[in-house]
């Protein structure tokens, strides 16, 4: 006897994603590794401006080792830049996004526009309820030969009157039905076997007898698990696990990356987003922005300490969620209250007579202990942006060098984290120890 071969099912049809865009964070990391992403995906992309971040040794040789035989290099049209970056302007991200970002958010639109045959399921602006369009309509080849036998079955027949055409398809319909019943009757007999003739009363209790076999044959299908019925309840079980935790579609073009701000600008446009660790696509992201308790306005920027539209300092951290149908969901506190401490002295007047040398120290003025000179309310202040070049000329400390000393040897007190102090503070008329 011939063995019978199992048809091999495609690689496309095995792997989940077609194209992968990959980032820097992904490549620095190192998760997930080469391997799960050929198991994934067809095509690895990236930007030139990706590999030029790649400056440690280790991650340098680790690309040209493992990821070159297998990544395409690839820069984006300008046109798609272009669109990107006035979505990313529209979400607000467009403060905090990097040249290269643009480059592979541009990249991962121009593939999807190219896989996909235009941008129909993607969004033109945030907050958008549908996408831009419907799926191409796939061509049919049989559809002229369809409309031509439509046109041949509705044009009237020459020389034929329409009572006499009418009057033969009903017979051939009765003639179809005869013999359908016929062929019925047939294959009855031809089962069964041949029954000696019985009375009426010795018939009827065999036809209850088959009834009853039928009823209970019903049942047993329905409610109880015998082994005729065992495959097919356990097909009907997989069928509806497979309904309940949803089909896994194929992904024509997905991007991997690190960067909160891109990951809000990928979900929100409706562009696949996979995730580092699973190699999954996400359907949400959570991340914290800033909100003012004063004017409610929002900003991406954790490093700002004063609001872009009313210039106050009353900027608070919030968690923020985005869903893949460009839902921004903001979570805040039940029952908030803004802390007022600190806020019910009164900010003493400017001293006169700083420039001309008159004023002798902060107890002749600026308040107890001089806490009101230079005092700072305003991103404009001078004092303020004094400040700000002070700190960015700051060296940072490092940790692991061995002259380093460690705060609690130095005595130094970084409380604010590296930020500039705003306002008078929490305890500007205390007794200071």
């Amino acid at each position: 006897m011939a063995t019978e071969v199992a048809p091999v099912a495609s690689t496309e049809a095995e792997k989940p994603i077609h194209t992968i865009i990959l980032d820097s964070s992904p490549l620095l990391l190192n998760t997930p590794g080469i391997s799960t992403l050929l198991v994934n995906s067809h095509v690895l992309l990236t930007t030139p401006s990706v590999l030029s971040e790649m400056r440690g040794e280790e991650a340098r040789t680790r690309i040209e080792t493992l990821y070159k035989p297998f990544l395409t290099v690839r820069s984006p049209k300008p046109e798609s830049i272009k669109v990107v970056k006035e979505f990313a302007r529209k979400t607000g991200d467009g403060a905090v996004l990097s040249a290269t970002d643009y480059e592979i958010l541009a990249l991962a639109y121009e593939v999807e526009v190219e896989r996909n045959h235009g941008d129909w399921r993607l969004r033109s602006t945030p907050g958008q309820k549908r996408v831009n369009g419907r799926p191409p309509e796939k061509t049919n080849e049989t559809t002229t030969e369809d409309k031509n036998l439509v046109e041949q079955v509705q044009s009237p027949i020459e020389g034929v009157d329409e009572a006499e055409l009418a009057d033969q398809v009903d017979t051939l319909k009765l003639q179809e039905a005869t013999t359908s019943n016929d062929s019925e009757e047939v294959t009855i007999k031809d089962d069964q076997a041949p029954v000696p003739s019985l009375s009426q009363e010795e018939s009827t209790p065999d036809e209850v007898i088959v009834t009853e076999t039928v009823e209970e044959e019903s049942d047993s299908d329905g409610g109880w698990i015998t082994p005729s019925n065992i495959k097919k309840k356990q097909a009907k079980d997989e069928d509806g696990s497979d309904k309940s935790r949803g089909e896994t579609k194929h992904l024509q073009v997905a991007t991997m990356t690190g960067d909160f701000a891109m990951q809000n600008v990928l979900l929100q446009m409706n562009l696949n987003l996979l995730s580092t660790k699973t190699c999954k696509r996400i359907s949400q992201i959570k991340q914290f922005i800033l909100r003012c308790h004063a004017c409610f306005a929002t900003s991406k920027d954790m490093s700002k300490q004063f609001c872009a539209r009313c210039g106050k300092p009353t900027l608070t951290r919030v968690s923020c969620t985005t869903n893949d149908k460009g839902e921004v969901k903001l979570h805040l506190k039940a029952n908030m209250q803004w802390n007022n401490r600190g806020n019910v002295y009164s900010i003493p007047k400017a001293t006169p007579g700083t420039s001309n040398q008159k004023w002798k120290g902060p107890r002749q003025g600026g308040g107890q202990g001089g806490w009101g000179n230079d005092l700072i309310l305003a991103e404009d202040q001078k004092e303020y942006i004094r400040a700000m070049s002070t700190m960015k000329r700051t060296k940072e400390k490092d940790l692991m060098d061995q002259d380093t000393l460690p705060s609690i040897l130095t005595g130094n007190r970084d409380h604010g984290a590296g930020r500039i102090r705003i306002g008078g503070g929490k305890n500007i008329n205390s007794r200071k120890r």
